[in-house]
C-alpha cells in the first residue's frame, strides 16, 4: 500500500471514530449538509480525500470543533506525500535542486541507496548534465540545464559540513551500466574514489557477484528519522510514517552489510575504470 493510501485511510478512521463517539449515523451526517450518503462512506473508508471545508463541517456536526485544526494539519501533510514530477519541475531543474538543498540543510544524517545511478550529491558536473538533460527532455519542462547543473554542484557543499554525516550505498551495476559515455564515466569514477576518503562521508559499493539481501527495486533517500524520498518515473513519494521509515532503514542496513568500504570499495571502482578504459 502506498503511504498516501494509508494516510487517507487513517484520516477516514479518525473521522469515523468522531462520528461514532457523537452517536450519529452516516445518513444523519450526510443529511445535515445535503451530502450524498456515499460521501460519508467514502471518506471514512479512505476512498476519498476530504477537503478542509469537509473537515470543518464534520467536526462541527459531531461537536468536536477543536479537532479540526489537527485534522487539517494532517490533511496538508498528506497532500505533500505524492507530488507529480511535472508539477515539481514546472519551474525548471534549478528550482528543484534548490528545494533539495533546503531539505539537506535541515537534517544532520542522510542515508542514500542507489542501484543504477550515482547519487546527485556525488555527481560530477558532466554526469549531472546528462542526467538533468534527460529529465528535461522526458518531462518537457523548461530548459534551464546549466542553471540546474550549477545548483546541483552547489548542493555538494553540504558534504563538507562538519555537523552532518552521509552514508551512501551503491550497487556496482550503477558504475557499469551505460549511463554515460566512457570519458564522462571515468571522471565520475575518479570522483567516487576521492569521496571514499572524505571524512563524515561513508561510501559503500556492493559488488556485482555479492548475494543481495533484497531485490533492489528502486533507490531511496532517508532523511534522518523524518522522511524517506522515493523517485518513480511519474512522481516522487515522500514517506513519513514511522513504520515505513523503519522498513527503509532496515533495508539500508541490510545492503550496508553486503557493501565494501574504504580500500575494498576503491579496488572495485579502480577495476571498473580499468575495464572501461579497455
Amino acid at each position: 500500500m502506498r503511504d498516501i493510501d494509508r494516510a487517507r485511510q487513517q484520516m477516514g478512521a479518525r473521522l469515523k471514530e468522531l462520528r461514532l463517539d457523537a452517536r450519529m449515523t452516516g445518513r444523519q451526517l450526510a443529511a445535515r449538509y445535503g451530502w450524498q450518503a456515499s460521501k460519508v462512506s467514502k471518506l471514512e473508508n479512505g476512498r476519498q480525500t476530504p477537503s478542509e471545508d469537509d473537515i470543518h463541517a464534520w467536526c462541527d456536526a459531531v461537536g468536536r470543533s477543536g479537532e479540526a485544526a489537527n485534522l487539517i494539519a494532517t490533511l496538508r501533510a498528506m497532500e505533500t506525500l505524492y507530488a507529480e514530477w511535472r508539477r515539481q519541475l514546472r519551474l525548471g531543474t534549478k528550482t528543484r535542486q534548490q528545494s533539495w538543498a533546503e531539505i539537506e540543510a535541515e537534517i544532520t544524517n542522510l542515508r542514500v541507496f542507489e542501484s543504477v545511478l550515482v547519487p546527485g550529491l556525488l555527481q560530477t558536473s558532466e554526469y549531472a548534465r546528462l542526467r538533468l538533460s534527460q529529465v528535461i527532455a522526458f518531462h518537457g519542462i523548461p530548459d534551464d540545464l546549466e542553471e540546474g547543473v550549477a545548483a546541483r554542484m552547489r548542493r555538494q557543499e553540504v558534504l563538507y559540513n562538519p555537523a552532518k554525516t552521509f552514508h551512501f550505498v551503491i550497487l556496482e551495476s550503477a558504475l557499469r551500466l551505460g549511463m554515460a559515455p566512457p570519458d564522462v564515466m571515468l571522471g565520475q569514477l575518479d570522483r567516487l574514489i576521492a569521496i571514499t576518503m572524505m571524512p563524515r562521508v561513508h561510501l559503500g559499493i556492493v559488488p556485482m557477484r555479492a548475494p543481495l539481501p533484497f531485490a533492489p527495486q528502486h533507490g531511496f533517500w532517508i532523511f534522518g528519522d523524518r522522511a524517506v524520498h522515493v523517485e518513480t518515473v511519474a512522481a516522487e513519494l515522500t514517506l513519513t510514517l514511522s513504520d515505513e521509515i523503519e522498513q527503509y532503514a532496515r533495508l539500508f542496513d541490510w545492503f550496508t552489510k553486503a557493501a565494501h568500504y574504504g580500500p575494498h570499495a576503491r579496488r572495485i571502482i579502480t577495476q571498473t575504470m580499468e575495464d572501461l578504459s579497455e
